[in-house]
């Protein structure tokens, strides 16, 4: 069974709870690490359990919505062997995981249409990594 963590500031709350309602009706595994209202809060405080999940082996893969995702993602990134990619459109949900082996997707809630949202999770979670001539580039990532 595939494990998915997730986590929002309050501008994705309501992405992040549709999004918990349609990965759990698929039989997958979610840990919702908040927010749980549209109250304002700080991102750092939900991506940094979301991404260190990925990290430890917790969850396969990690989802993380804010208002424009630069800081969700910002944060997510600075945890060794997350690979946080913002996606804005499903071809870019697709290269991120085909070349870069993406482990963290993290969405716009305030660019991207709610429905759209669903169609970039869905291929980002589909895709496999292709390895081959990108795994040398992804093992350079890392700051060693």
């Amino acid at each position: 069974m595939m494990k998915i963590a997730i986590g929002s500031d309050h501008a994705g709350y309501e992405y992040k709870a549709k999004l918990v309602t349609l990965l759990t009706s698929k039989g997958i595994d979610v840990q919702d690490f908040g927010t749980f209202s549209t109250e304002s809060v700080d991102y750092p405080d939900f991506a940094h359990p979301t991404a260190s999940a990925v990290e430890n082996g917790e969850a396969d893969f990690g989802i993380l919505i804010c208002g424009s995702a630069q800081g969700v993602t910002m944060t997510a990134n600075k945890h060794q062997g997350i690979r946080a990619a913002l996606c804005w459109m499903t071809d870019i949900a697709k290269l991120a995981r085909q070349h870069n082996d993406a482990n963290v997707l993290t969405l716009p809630a305030r660019f991207i249409a709610y429905e759209y949202a669903e169609e970039i999770v869905e291929t980002f979670l589909a895709t496999p990594f292709e390895g081959g001539r990108h795994q040398g580039r992804v093992d350079k990532i890392a700051c060693q």
